[in-house]
């Protein structure tokens, strides 16, 4: 018998947005610029009093020791007292619990609604990591559809109903969304939470881009539903909002004592979260307003800058976020993977390429986004024309190539 990986391991679905990396390494090397709009990894300085808190923490330190597996108490607090109380989320310590970063608070969070063989609805397009911690642990996820030819709106009610069997376990909803940037109205979470309400749901909120809403209407959170309490599990992270994706911290938050005894269980097995990415969002929590402030503004005038080359681009159609940093692109094309492939290996424009992701990976119904991208605007506006200018010229090279 010769060694061979488990079936569970070959079958896994891999990243749609990192799996391109080793072409995307390969153009580097051979000294091709690489525009990278394909993760949601910002060029926006992060915060001097997280960097610093980090910094003095470590000042004449000898020993980097493990940490309460729900996280340092002072962050804890923190979080509690300076950040959620103040924005209307009115928790208590023991309700929230440090994680690994959001990725780990909503691993958690689906296995502790469901079950191997236990269904959860999604709304498409949706976070494709959902997809891989689905398939991990043996649950099914049910999409309702959504569309770039009305912004991704959200539908009746009644297309939630339909899906609805004796293995449905929970909604699990990322607002704003990642990749589509659909932010939901508070008439549309009520209706969702309305849902789950009557059929006993939890209802999973993954809300780590809340701070990047660009309309008129506040983030209206899934933990003022009212009469929702012991349903809703929250998601956030420090990744997005203080520009500290490297420190992987975030938590999990929820009224509801089962769900918090059950991820304190998840935590327990692996000990502890980072550190020093602790002792960054600690500094992080006293962020000035007008750290915010400037980089929302900026965001604005990226989107407005993606949107309005991607639509100036024969044959695309890009559709218009109202939060997060993302927005998805329809191109003229059978197979954005393809494209996208292509763009790395065998495209560049004055010693520059753009690396995009592909949305297929984005979707549960089989056919659907794979003539369309996501598009990050994580770069100044002057690199994001660049990038978006060579993206076009690629585009129109391939389809003279096919």
């Amino acid at each position: 018998m010769s060694l061979h990986i488990s079936e569970k391991t070959a079958l896994m679905p891999s990243s749609a947005i990192r799996k391109l990396v080793p072409l995307s390494d390969a153009a580097e090397a051979k000294g091709i610029k690489v525009y990278h709009l394909n993760v949601g990894a910002p060029d926006i300085k992060s915060p001097d009093c997280a960097i610093n808190a980090v910094m003095e923490r470590c000042a004449g330190m000898h020993h980097l020791s493990y940490t309460n597996s729900a996280g340092l108490i002072q962050l804890r607090r923190d979080l509690v007292e300076k950040y959620y109380r103040k924005i209307g989320i009115d928790i208590e310590v023991s309700e929230l619990l440090v994680e690994v970063a959001g990725s780990e608070a909503f691993a958690s969070a689906m296995q502790i609604a469901a079950d191997r063989g236990d269904e959860i609805i999604v709304i498409e397009p949706y976070y494709t990591n959902y997809q891989t911690f689905a398939y991990l642990n043996g649950i099914t996820l049910k999409a309702v559809h959504t569309s770039i030819e009305n912004d991704f709106a959200i539908p009746d009610i009644s297309e939630f109903e339909a899906l609805v069997t004796d293995r449905t376990r929970a909604v699990l909803i990322s607002n704003p969304c990642n990749p589509s940037g659909k932010l939901f109205t508070k008439e549309e979470m009520l209706k969702i939470g309305d849902f789950c309400k009557r059929h006993d749901l939890f209802l999973i909120s993954d809300e780590v881009y809340r701070e990047f809403c660009y309309t008129d209407e506040p983030h209206f959170s899934a933990m003022n539903i009212p009469g929702c309490e012991q349903n809703v599990i929250l998601v956030d992270s420090v990744s997005k909002r203080y520009n500290l994706c490297g420190a992987r911290i975030g938590c999990i938050i929820s009224h509801n004592k089962e769900v918090m005894a059950a991820a304190l269980k998840f935590a327990q097995s692996r000990l502890c979260p980072p550190v020093l990415g602790q002792y960054a969002a600690i500094g992080a929590l006293d962020t000035p307003q007008s750290y915010f402030d400037e980089v929302k503004k900026e965001y604005i005038a990226r989107r407005d800058c993606a949107v309005r080359m991607l639509n100036a681009i024969p044959g695309v159609k890009a559709s218009m976020p109202y939060g997060a940093f993302y927005t998805i692109a329809e191109l003229p094309i059978d197979n954005a993977e393809d494209f996208c492939r292509w763009m790395l290996a065998e495209f560049s424009h004055d010693g520059a390429t753009t690396m995009v992701t592909p949305a297929a990976a984005f979707y549960k119904t089989p056919g659907e986004g794979k003539n369309q991208v996501r598009v990050a605007y994580v770069l100044e506006v002057g690199e994001l024309e660049k990038a978006i200018n060579t993206l076009a010229l690629g585009l129109e090279q391939y389809l003279q190539s096919r």
